[in-house]
């Protein structure tokens, strides 16, 4: 076995680094640019002010709308250049590739903001309590409601002093180029660090400075809590450890504290004591896919590629346009696309309804190239997929709000910009509410016979031009409508969780659990998700912000989390046949283009097992008992179950329930009603059940008067049947309503 040399790395600093070697303590020099110095990023994504320069230039990134620097502990400036212009470190892009995306960094995130970073890794001088603690300093992290209790908003020193730090413990030799910092997250404080430093280690003891020239440097930190700001070094510098040390921060009066939220750039170096591969953390995926962020050009181009690849089993259509007219493109995948077939069931993908919350488009791009490849490879559980399945992907909903995120940049898009749409519209929020259409005619209505529970029609307010409501609400409405989906998803980001309806609460309370009368189903459609994937079946994760859902096995009631009217989910269930939930993916919403292949390996099981749940329950086809023809919006009814569905053009439907006996009712107008009992099965294809109804005698009669025949005797004696029957009736309801008026007068007198 080949014998390894002990190697001390005791520091790297930016203006040198020392390097213990042997027991000798060697000075070595970097090269340092004299007219490069530390740069401030800042991303605008706040409606507060971001503050103003002080440099003289303004690099053209497409994240940068100011421009800082640090500076050194005395006044005196380094002279660059020309006289009396201050150093600009010189990061610049074309018009083109400002146009394209986020300028590209050195160094990707550490993970503080994606959890990478484990709550061991942070350390602090000293905190005011445990809700404000080192592990909640982390970028983007947002607090409960109220303040004080375990989930707050940053991490906040117990004491008021520029002796305070945030420590970071990358745990291996790391080449950290810069810091992104934010304010504390609060409803009712006001806190941020104004400037700050940067110290490096390797053990903890030695610490040096992140140097500007020969002076420390002193970064400027927010002017508001929630706009992120950059900070890069003069040089990278290699190390373990960093700290953030806050020098100035928000005053408040006498009320103002030290908290920041952070996130730290820096690339991970070789490690020699590692020799095996199995000691090494895996960084990508086994699949060979093009793991990147995508903006909408990039996006067109990579559907297309798929299209071109697989052209016998895709198809790219428009269900609309945005406001900004970019098209909502969908990838339909099916063995016949373009069509719908008799029997088999379609199913749908949404992301990017908050543009902001990227993962769900890259995820769906990667889906749609994964089905592709696999199914022309001859893997049997994708042919069946394609083959048995009509499936629709729409990866961007949002495509106006996601452009301006992705201009941002993963890290400094911040919490909120691009969730809306370019209107200002939460489209979670944008479909018609018929939760309380439902619920009113409940509580109005004496006869309960009356009631419908399915197929609720949109209020006439809600579809008029004037109505505020997003273009792209429309054309998903739309979509809907013109095809019979029976199973979906909405993927969102930002927790790790998955919700299922209502998402609305019954009285408008902030969360109460309120269950459909398909709990059950959807509970094991959330459970389906939830426990194939990665990170939320991880027993040992950490919260993201502030609910632990761990301790509801990482599923919830929409409703029990908080009040969503007017979503896509309960709109789905009460106008269309289809079930819907919510994935939550993951903590961040905008994960860097590093982590996407460990996000891919996280969901590709949980995207595949959902979507094989659309083959759970009962299928079958409604006919004309004479002709055989499919019957169109047939009724059926499932026993004890009080929400009913309807079968489709051509008399196919989907009925999703979990393993049990049911007794399913069939009607449609002018057809006698029909019963029978089905089993489901723990079986991964659904229980068959057709039905043949037959025509009433009225309808009958009607259908061959109009053909010009004459009605047969056993039809003639059946109609007069009843309409002997219905006077019988309708005599006895008049004669019980004058006895009661009699009884009335009586009582008078």
């Amino acid at each position: 076995m080949a014998a390894f040399l002990p190697i001390s790395l005791l520091l790297f600093s930016a203006c040198g680094f020392f390097v213990f070697v042997c027991g000798h303590l060697t000075n070595f020099t970097l090269p340092v640019n004299p007219s490069v110095v530390s740069g401030v990023y800042v991303a605008t994504n706040s409606p507060f002010s971001a503050g103003t320069s002080n440099a003289s230039a303004v690099p053209t990134t497409e994240f940068t709308t100011s421009y800082r620097k640090s500076t050194a502990e005395t006044t005196t400036e380094r002279p660059t250049g020309k006289e009396g212009q201050k150093p600009v470190r010189k990061i610049l892009k074309t018009e083109q590739e400002a146009d394209e995306g986020p300028m590209k960094l050195e160094c990707p995130p550490l993970g503080l903001e994606s959890l990478r970073v484990k709550d061991a890794q942070l350390r602090a001088s000293s905190y005011k309590r445990r809700g404000l603690g080192p592990h909640r300093g982390r970028l983007n992290i947002q607090s409960g409601i109220d303040d004080g209790d375990i989930y707050d908003g940053a991490w906040c020193a117990r004491y008021k002093d520029k002796n305070q730090w945030l420590e970071v413990d990358a745990q291996r030799v790391t080449r950290f180029t810069g810091v992104i910092l934010q304010g504390r997250n609060s409803i009712w404080s006001w806190d941020m660090v104004q400037t700050y430093k940067v110290q490096f280690s390797n053990d903890t003891l030695l610490w040096k400075p992140c140097m500007n020239g020969s002076k420390e440097a002193i970064f400027e930190g927010n002017q508001d809590t929630e706009t992120p700001v950059l900070s890069l070094f003069d040089s990278p510098t290699v190390a373990r450890y960093i700290r953030i040390n806050p020098q100035t921060w928000y005053q408040n009066g006498t009320e103002g504290d030290i908290c920041l939220r952070a996130e730290v750039l820096g690339c991970t170096l070789p490690d020699p004591s590692n020799v095996y591969a199995w000691q090494t953390e895996p960084t990508e995926s086994r699949d060979k896919l093009d793991f990147k962020h995508h903006n909408y050009k990039e996006m067109r181009k990579l559907m297309k590629s798929v299209h071109d690849e697989c052209p016998n089993i895709t198809r790219i259509y428009s269900i609309g346009k945005s406001y900004k007219d970019l098209k909502l493109y969908v990838m339909e995948i099916s063995d016949n696309p373009g069509k719908h077939e008799l029997g088999e069931p379609e199913f749908r993908y949404v992301a990017g309804m908050h543009g902001n919350e990227v993962l769900g488009r890259e995820l769906l791009l990667n889906l749609m190239q994964y089905m592709c490849q696999e199914y022309k490879r001859g893997n049997q559980r994708i042919v069946h997929l394609v083959k048995e399945t009509r499936i629709h992907l729409l990866p961007s909903m949002n495509p106006d709000g996601y452009e301006m995120a992705f201009k941002k940049g993963s890290e400094l898009a911040g919490w909120a910009l691009g969730r809306y749409s370019y209107e200002g519209i939460d489209m979670n929020h944008n479909f018609a509410d018929l939760n309380s259409v439902m619920w009113s005619a409940i509580e109005l209505e004496t006869d309960q016979s009356k009631l419908i529970n399915h197929y609720f029609p949109i209020p006439e307010q809600y579809t008029s031009e004037e109505a505020f409501v997003a273009p792209e609400t429309r054309a998903v409405i739309s979509w809907m409508q013109n095809i019979p989906f029976a199973l979906g998803a909405n993927l969102h980001g930002g927790e790790l969780v998955v919700t299922y309806p209502y998402d609305m609460t019954r009285d408008w309370a902030p969360r109460e659990h309120t269950p459909t009368p398909d709990e059950s189903f959807f509970r094991w459609l959330a459970a389906a998700y939830a426990s194939t994937n990665q990170v939320m079946s991880n027993p040992d994760r950490r919260p993201c912000h502030n609910k632990d859902f761990l301790r509801y096995n990482n599923i919830i009631n929409g409703a029990d989390w908080h009040n969503v009217p007017g979503s896509m989910n309960d709109f789905s269930y009460l106008h269309t046949n289809c079930f819907e939930v919510t994935v939550e993916l993951s903590c961040d919403k905008f994960p860097h283009a590093s982590e996407l292949p460990i996000e891919w390996e996280n969901n590709r099981e949980s995207l595949l097992v959902y979507m094989e749940q659309i083959h759970r329950g009962i299928k079958g086809v409604v006919r004309d008992k004479d002709t055989g023809v499919g019957i169109a919006d047939a009724i059926i009814k499932v026993e004890d179950i009080d929400h009913h569905i309807r079968s489709v053009v051509d008399g196919d439907y989907w009925r999703l329930l979990n393993p049990g006996e049911y007794r399913l009712t069939v009607s449609a107008e002018g057809y006698l009603p029909s019963s029978r009992t089905c089993y489901v099965m723990y079986d991964h294809f659904p229980t068959i059940c057709d039905f043949s109804l037959t025509k009433t005698p009225s309808r009958r009669a009607k259908d061959i008067l109009a053909k010009g025949g004459k009605l047969p005797k056993d039809l003639q004696l059946r109609l007069r049947q009843l309409r002997m029957r219905k006077l019988r009736i309708t005599t006895k309801a008049i004669n019980q309503r004058r006895a009661a008026a009699a009884g009335k007068r009586a009582k008078r007198v």
